[in-house]
Formats: structure tokens, sequence, C-alpha cells
């Protein structure tokens, strides 16, 4: 774990700063989510679990349930959500497992949210 986390934050030639593509990911929604307390973040399995890519693990602890929020399979209602939260006010980030099941939510994504 100690070597992962040294890799995560090394530096290359030109003395910049490199990550993976999670620790970027975790990073910043840790940042917007300690700015702003109307972020919130929904998906499968993301609190309990930390998510398929383990890029939210600890957030429901941190943040509490009501802002990391466990939905159940249904990716046009996450987005749905997401949309109506929106429109209220709020800063949802959604987290749909795989690029793949974004298409089950593209009325959602093209008609509502767009």
């Amino acid at each position: 774990m100690q070597r992962r986390a040294q890799e995560a934050v090394a530096q290359n030639e030109q003395g910049e700063r490199e990550i993976t593509y999670r620790d970027a990911l975790r990073e910043a929604i840790t940042e917007e989510m300690d700015r702003n307390k109307n972020v919130l973040l929904m998906g499968e399995d993301i609190g309990a679990y930390g998510g398929s890519y383990v890029v939210t693990r600890g957030f429901q602890e941190q943040y509490g349930r009501k802002r990391v929020i466990d939905t159940p399979i249904a990716e046009l209602g996450i987005v749905g959500m997401a949309v109506g939260a929106s429109m209220a006010g709020l800063r949802p980030i959604v987290e749909l497992m795989t690029i793949n099941f974004s298409l089950l939510a593209i009325d959602q994504i093209v008609n509502h949210a767009a």
C-alpha cells in the first residue's frame, strides 16, 4: 500500500506531479465536497463498498449518508435523481460503474440533463 501511495504522487522528468486517474478523481471529489456543502455523490455501491473502482472509499463515513448515497441498480433513475437534485440547487456527482451503463440513462442525459 505504501508503495502505491508513493507511485501515486511520483513526479515525471519535468518535475510535474503524476497521479493515477483514480487518485485524481478522488482528490477532485474531495476538494469539491469540502468546498461546497451542496455537492453530493450518488451511485451503485459507492458508500459502504467504496465504488467499483474504490474511488469513494471512506466518503460515506467522512461526509455522511445524506451526501454519499448508495442507489439501486437503476442507471436511468440515478441520473434522473441527479437532474432533479441539480434543478433544486444541489450539485450532484453521479458514479456509474462503467461507461456502458450510461447508455441505459441516455434519455436522462440527452433530453433532461443537457
